[in-house]
């Protein structure tokens, strides 16, 4: 049977957070990551994954203050915590599109060193101009560029991390970047940090198959799952690799209960409080780009349609970019409200992501191995709905019932994240 990998993901800029459960913490903390990754830690997960955000989301002129506001820098959390666990894998979402290759390798090569071969990077692009003012180089790049800089930002960054061979001499040239020089650090425990990757387009799972050593993916369900699954791994042939070289990964949410009755009942609470009437005519204003503050969260869709053309109301939310179609989208809103006679609010929460895991820890720890046999996935990435203790039940009583079945590990073998994930040495 295959062993299944989990992560554990602290939620990030763009979560469905719970924050009226008087059980909801800070986000700026320290104690918040620490009792996470500690509990993940506990649960012999493989890695706690950290998103960024590089600045604060707009909405109707305003900072948008439905979820995150704001989070500490991701290099200083990471090192943090390398100093309060001793096995579990850290791993950061660092931007290509506005970063340099020299302090990102200097940086993820200093936490592996400080973990002792525990670093991961998440490469991830930026697409708007919104987030782009934040920096330097200002502007942003063409969506046909965003992947090529990506490719380019890690061979550069590879260069690097590999150049202690040649006593730290390096030297990297084309279209994006021209350096060269003495790198200053040694080549650490991982050789590279292991390589994550979130991208779904074409594109992305193409650079995936080239560089990363895992994939996130939003394909939680058995069908979605295996066809994500069949064609990643089936490109990874072309770039001289196995299918084992290539961890997919999908984000997945849990609702635990004492049965799967009651698991369901929490489930439905749980998305009520994520989608308040606020948070429900925010959501709406996305698609529809025209400020809707004067309508009724309990009441009916507008009956005026969405203005077309760039986004002005939601600025830094990578989620308006869904809607190619925004009159197409609202009119399916509007058939799916009237069908099933439901409110704004009704409707975001129908239409909006649920809980991919919902009932008894038996029931989940079912579930999760069920499609990790079936290879629509190689583990999950799990988001609880309540930091920082939203995984203490998931560790006390669903990862004891895998350890049972034989197919997820009771002790950590090996020191790297590298040995964790099964990718070998970078």
């Amino acid at each position: 049977m295959k062993q299944i990998h989990l992560a554990a993901h602290f939620p990030g800029v763009n979560n469905t957070t719970v924050w009226s459960d008087p059980r909801a913490g800070s986000h700026i903390e320290f104690s918040s990551f620490v009792h996470f990754a500690q509990t993940a830690e506990r649960a012999k997960f493989d890695f706690f994954f950290l998103a960024e955000g590089l600045r604060l989301r707009e909405q109707n002129g305003l900072i948008y203050d439905l979820d995150v506001v704001g989070r500490p820098d991701t290099f200083t959390v990471l090192a943090g915590l390398a100093a309060v666990t001793s096995h579990l894998g850290l791993a950061g979402t660092i931007n290509s599109t506005f970063n340099e290759p020299f302090e990102v390798a200097r940086q993820f090569t200093s936490l592996d060193h400080l973990s002792e071969g525990r670093a991961a990077w998440n490469v991830v692009t930026s697409w708007d101009a919104f987030t782009g003012e934040n920096f330097r180089r200002g502007g942003y790049l063409p969506e046909s560029q965003r992947y090529e800089r990506a490719k380019r930002f890690l061979d550069a960054a590879t260069a690097l991390f590999d150049s202690w061979r040649e006593g730290g001499a390096f030297s990297y040239r084309d279209e994006f970047f021209d350096i060269a020089g003495k790198f200053d650090l040694p080549r650490s425990p991982q050789g590279r940090p292991v390589i994550l990757q979130a991208g779904d387009s074409d594109e992305g799972r193409e650079f995936a198959a080239a560089k990363a050593d895992a994939i996130f993916s939003r394909h939680a369900t058995l069908a979605e799952g295996q066809a994500f699954y069949r064609d990643v791994k089936g490109r990874l042939a072309k770039y001289g690799r196995t299918p084992d070289q290539l961890v997919v990964l999908p984000a997945a949410t849990f609702v635990l209960g004492d049965s799967d009755s009651e698991a369901q009942e929490l489930a439905h609470e749980v998305r009520r409080q994520q989608v308040s009437g606020q948070t429900a005519i925010k959501f709406l204003e996305q698609l529809w780009n025209r400020d809707l503050s004067s309508y009724d969260p309990d009441g009916p869709l507008p009956e005026i349609d969405p203005v077309v053309g760039e986004n002005t109301i939601a600025r830094g939310r990578a989620s308006v970019r869904q809607y190619r179609d925004p009159l197409g989208k609202a009119r399916e809103w509007r058939e799916l409200a009237a069908a099933k006679k439901l409110s704004i609010r009704e409707l975001v929460i129908e239409t909006t992501a649920r809980q991919t895991f919902i009932g008894s820890a038996s029931t989940v720890a079912t579930q999760i191995n069920e499609l990790v046999q079936a290879d629509a996935s190689d583990g999950f990435i799990l988001v609880p709905h309540v930091t920082p203790g939203g995984f203490d039940a998931f560790a006390d009583a669903v990862v004891p019932l895998l350890q049972e079945g034989g197919v997820f590990r009771s002790e950590y073998v090996g020191s790297s994240l590298r040995d964790h994930l099964g990718v070998g040495q970078g």
